[in-house]
């Protein structure tokens, strides 16, 4: 496994939903001392229940914030990451079982901790079975498609396909643990 510093200034974490890319980016934020931007909220209007920006207007944050020097980036939107991975220095790629990630979502939603990585500022989350779709469905095989885009970037990568892997990371990089 590499190490976390030779993924650079410029880190971008990427995975399928609820597989933990907003909390491990909060963790190497506090230990690298990096800006985190978690694209779910630049994505969705604050005080909604996720409800989305105009698209020119996510496109707008989205490239303002990868213009800084330093910052670790979580989220996918795949028709905003080709820039983000000409700017980056570095990535990390989590996926881990659909069912894990179902359960995930379901105690996130239910508890609705306003604290929680990746929280949208005064939301109240709500069970979606459009979100229970895409988790279930729609991004069991999404890895494979950010696995082959990281290794065309030709970024140093670090992926972590299992839970265990992905707590492992958290101990070898002696990361703030995960709550």
């Amino acid at each position: 496994m590499l190490p976390l510093h030779s993924l650079g200034e410029r880190i971008v974490v990427l995975g399928p939903s609820n597989a933990g890319k907003s909390t491990l980016a909060v963790a190497i934020s506090k230990k690298l001392d990096l800006p985190a931007v978690h694209l779910d909220q630049l994505h969705h209007l604050p005080r909604t229940d996720w409800k989305p920006r105009p698209e020119t207007e996510f496109a707008a944050l989205h490239d303002a914030a990868i213009l800084g020097d330093q910052w670790i980036i979580d989220g996918n939107y795949s028709r905003l990451m080709p820039q983000r991975l000409a700017r980056a220095t570095g990535a990390i790629l989590i996926t881990s079982n659909h069912w894990l990630r179902f359960s995930r979502y379901l105690k996130r939603t239910l508890i609705n901790r306003s604290d929680r990585a990746g929280h949208l500022e005064g939301a109240r989350d709500s069970i979606k079975w459009e979100m229970i779709h895409w988790i279930l469905i729609k991004t069991r095989s999404s890895g494979i498609k950010y696995a082959k885009a990281l290794h065309e970037s030709g970024l140093p990568t670090v992926e972590c396909h299992t839970a265990a892997a992905l707590n492992s990371l958290y101990r070898i990089w002696d990361l703030p643990a995960r709550r």
